[in-house]
């Protein structure tokens, strides 16, 4: 089953800090070690702080596949994106001069590899971790909980 392919627009909310809300597809990046799940974070490119990767709707991909296209990009990894969004979770993209109020939408990745040399190795850091290490490491509470939640045993 995949998403219908739909062109994102921004949504207009009164009182938000900007006009627009923009929307974010985002991959939860794991791997399975045993009977225990290990989740991938990276830092942000800014402010170094542990995130999963994410980024903006690409036209005529699907959202899964653009959070294993942001996967890549920002982790270096490849494997199986599946087309069941966990949950969505709010932040503020931080602009040199502002902040864009941003949703984001998760979808998780099987990791198959991971490679030394990809599109940001050199801005970024990654670590595998534990969900509920995971969970404590982004700040983001609904991300947060969409992290300890995860149970990949769903998605078969």
């Amino acid at each position: 089953m995949s998403a219908p392919m739909i062109k994102q627009l921004p949504i207009s909310l009164n009182g938000a800090h900007k006009r627009d809300v923009r929307s974010q597809f985002a991959a939860l990046c794991y791997r399975l070690q045993g009977d225990k799940v290990r989740i991938l974070l990276t830092t942000s490119r800014r402010s170094g702080r542990w995130i999963v990767p994410k980024g903006w709707p690409v036209t005529e991909m699907t959202p899964a596949a653009c959070a294993a296209k942001e996967a890549w990009e920002e982790a270096g990894v490849q494997g199986k994106a599946f087309d069941v969004c966990l949950g969505l979770y709010s932040y503020r993209k931080e602009l040199e001069d502002d902040a864009l109020p941003c949703v984001a939408m998760v979808y998780p990745v099987r990791v198959k590899s991971v490679a030394a040399n990809f599109p940001e190795a050199g801005q970024r850091k990654r670590k595998w971790v534990s969900r509920k290490r995971a969970a404590q490491m982004v700040t983001e509470p609904e991300l947060s909980r969409i992290i300890r939640d995860f149970d990949p045993r769903l998605l078969a």
